[in-house]
Order: structure tokens, then C-alpha cells, then sequence
């Protein structure tokens, strides 16, 4: 493990972050701010309040669920604003076709790009449901066939090890694309910036490029746990109720997912705000897969960051506590 890793700060806070095609979306508790790189070198700026929670989206285990959802729509929106702020133009103008140009069509220009985000997140939470937890299940099922005396247990770590593997493979490559690579950099920027802030320095080019850039409270350790959960609770709910039925299994793991993320989001905000050698033993396979999906970024990349995270810092001081 890096020695940075275990790199605790005085302050910790709630603000975070999501890495875009050159650039950074922040997000306070108070507003979210995009920061863009244009083809020019100057920066695209766009910042929006952001609502409190009320009701059940602040409830303890429910709250990760809206938390989640929303992430993923405002992060497809995000990241579909800096694809057309950071386009330089050089690249052919395709005509419409199919879904596209029937939005285009019959819908205004909000309505569509609305609707576009939201089937956008929608099918990106299905790709990663599909890829990580129902394609083990099904490769295990298949593997049943050939094995029909396997214990359930062994078929439930063997599924366990199939969703850590392909999650695995998939970031690694992720991380060998050249465009996927940049935005990695700017995500190592992200990092770095939030631990300049929450050391009290200043934050300026220089003190932000020595900062770490692994962080425990990243989206990709949310991940690595919901998936270690969901491994957890095959072991312990399937093999007891002997559910073998493939199908019945990846049905289950659908019906979970909810509860799945919620647990995960308490576990990651617990874990993250605490800096005991448990909590560090705990995060730390999160924080070690952060090596595929962090990497160091230059100078006009931490400037991105730098700007990103002064546009959603409170007025009040410590009203970001974590």
C-alpha cells in the first residue's frame, strides 16, 4: 500500500468532487460549481444552488439512495456539458438519426438534453449493474451446469471473485485510453486539491501538487464496497436458503441493490470521516484500486481544481464539516 494512503488531515470536509472531459465538477454544500477547459485555454465556468435534502433523503440508510441517483444524473449532465464546452470542432457533424433526431424533433432544447441525461444515467446504472454484479452471477450459473455437485458457499466466493476481477480488469483498462487517462488526471487534481484545502493551506498551484491523490472519500471506494457488500450478503442470505436458481439469484441481487447502497453510503461516510487503524484497514482496498483511477495532473489541471473548489466553499467556516 502507498505510503500515502493513510494520509490524515486536520479538517475534513463534505465538499467533493467529479473528474469531466478536461475539467472538474465541485460540489459544496451549498452550490455545485463546473469548471472547464476550453480548446482556447480559457475556463468555462457554470455554478448552480443546490436544494437541501428533506424527508426520507435525510434519513440514515435511505439517504445514500437519493444521494446515489442524484450523483449520477447531475455527474451525466456534467459530464455531457464539458464533452461540448472542451470539443474543439475538428471532429466531423453527424447527422441525427433514431431517438435523437425524434427529440430534437418534437421536444425543446431543454426537454430533450433532460431527457437525454436522465436516459443517460439510467442505462449507465444499468451497464454497471449488468457488468458487475449480474455477469458473475450468470457466468457462476453456467459454471453450475458443468459443476452440478458445487457447494452454494463455493459458488458465492466464486461469484464474489468474478465481480472483484472484472471491476478490476475494467478500470485497468479504462485507465490504458488516452482520453480516459486525462480525465484520471484531472480526478488526481480533484483529490489533491480537497487535501490542500482540508490541511488549512493555501491553495495555489504549488501546495496542491504535493498532496496525495489517493482519497478516502472517493467514489471509486463507494464502488469497490458496494460491490464487496453485495459479495457479503450472497454468502451470507443464498447459501443458507440454498438458492440456486440463476435467475432467482440475479433477481434477489436486483431487489438488494437499494439496500446495498444505502449500507455502503453510512459505511463510506463513517470510514472516511475516521482516521483509526481499523477504519484505515477497512478503506483501504478502496483506496488502493484508486492507483487505476487517479493519476498525477499538471499544473493547468490543478488550476481547474483550484477554481472548482473556491466556487463551493461556504461563506461560514466550518459550515462543511464533515
Amino acid at each position: 500500500m502507498a505510503k500515502e494512503e493513510f494520509h490524515s488531515t486536520p479538517f475534513k470536509t463534505t465538499c467533493g468532487g467529479q473528474a469531466l472531459l478536461e475539467g472538474i465538477m465541485m460540489q459544496g454544500p451549498g452550490k455545485r460549481a463546473i469548471v472547464v477547459r476550453k480548446p482556447d485555454g480559457e475556463l468555462d465556468i457554470t455554478e448552480e444552488p443546490i436544494k437541501p435534502r428533506s424527508g426520507l433523503a435525510k434519513l440514515p440508510f435511505i439517504r445514500g439512495i437519493f444521494i446515489f441517483c442524484g450523483s449520477m444524473v447531475h455527474g451525466m449532465r456534467a459530464l455531457m456539458h464539458s464533452a461540448e464546452v472542451s470539443d474543439d470542432g475538428t471532429g466531423e457533424t453527424e447527422e441525427l438519426t433514431g431517438i435523437d433526431k425524434w427529440l430534437n424533433d418534437h421536444l425543446s432544447e431543454d426537454k430533450a438534453m433532460t431527457v437525454i441525461i436522465t436516459l443517460g444515467a439510467i442505462l449507465g446504472i444499468a451497464f454497471s449493474i449488468g457488468l458487475f454484479i449480474l455477469l458473475p452471477t450468470a457466468l457462476t450459473g453456467l459454471l453450475g451446469l458443468v459443476w452440478k455437485t458445487m457447494p452454494l458457499w463455493v459458488r458465492s466466493v466464486i461469484e464474489g471473485v468474478l465481480k472483484v476481477a472484472i471491476f478490476m480488469l475494467y478500470l485497468y483498462l479504462c485507465s490504458k485510453m488516452k482520453e480516459i487517462h486525462r480525465v484520471f488526471q484531472y480526478h488526481g487534481a480533484e483529490h489533491k486539491t480537497i487535501y490542500c484545502y482540508e490541511n488549512g493551506l493555501e491553495l495555489t498551484v504549488e501546495n496542491v501538487r504535493k498532496q496525495p491523490r489517493h482519497h478516502p472519500r472517493c467514489g471509486t471506494s463507494f464502488l469497490f464496497v458496494v460491490i464487496a457488500v453485495s459479495i457479503f450478503l450472497s454468502i451470507v442470505i443464498f447459501t443458507p436458503l440454498e438458492i440456486e436458481n440463476t435467475s432467482l439469484r440475479m433477481a434477489l441481487h436486483l431487489l438488494m441493490l437499494p439496500v446495498i447502497v444505502g449500507v455502503t453510503y453510512e459505511f463510506n461516510r463513517y470510514v472516511g470521516g475516521h482516521d483509526g487503524g481499523m477504519c484505515r484497514a477497512l478503506r483501504s482496498p478502496g483506496m488502493w484500486m484508486q492507483n487505476f483511477t487517479t493519476f498525477e495532473p499538471d499544473d493547468s489541471m490543478i488550476k481547474v481544481g483550484i477554481e472548482a473548489l473556491k466556487r463551493v466553499l461556504p461563506e461560514e467556516k466550518g459550515a462543511d464539516q464533515w
